[in-house]
């Protein structure tokens, strides 16, 4: 089963190894990550995703916890949140496949940041499964480089975590 999580850290040398130790430790694969500074810059926010044993999970989630670096950890797995990726795709933009890349950029509304003679540079933002669905679309084109930045996610609603 798919599980992201969102853990509050202090902003520490070493939190980030001492989290993906837990998780390596017991054989889970993090499929993205993602760790930014909060508005107190002293706080981190990682999203990770996962997939795997619900109980096992439960276990990992416990360890955590137990982190002294750790404030806070929400499985946001049954729990309603909004979730958004970001991605920058290298395509090929040659004189017969631009107006369709062109159309297809506009459709998802994403933006071209880069154009030479022979690619667009290309961001789109949202859920992950609309990010698929634009790279479905552009692969015939030929995808000639990929970034994704993996998701994040914040709750819904106006319950926020404090970071104080």
């Amino acid at each position: 089963m798919k599980h992201t999580i969102s853990v509050l850290v202090e902003n520490e040398f070493g939190v980030l190894a001492r989290v993906s130790g837990l998780f390596s430790g017991r054989g889970f694969n993090i499929e993205s990550l993602s760790v930014a500074p909060t508005l107190d810059p002293s706080i981190s926010r990682m999203t990770i995703v996962t997939r795997g044993d619900d109980q096992v999970l439960e276990q990992v989630t416990k360890q955590l916890n137990k982190l002294i670096d750790t404030i806070k950890v929400i499985d946001f797995t049954g729990y309603d949140f909004v979730e958004r990726e970001l991605a920058l795709v290298k395509v090929n933009a040659e004189d017969e496949t631009r107006a369709e890349v062109l159309r297809i950029v506009d459709i998802f509304r994403g933006k071209v940041v880069d154009v030479t003679p022979k690619s667009y540079t290309i961001e789109i933002t949202g859920a992950p499964a609309k990010v698929n669905a634009i790279l479905d679309l552009l692969q015939p084109m030929g995808i000639k480089e990929l970034v994704r930045s993996g998701p994040v996610v914040i709750g819904r609603g106006p319950k926020g975590w404090k970071s104080s």
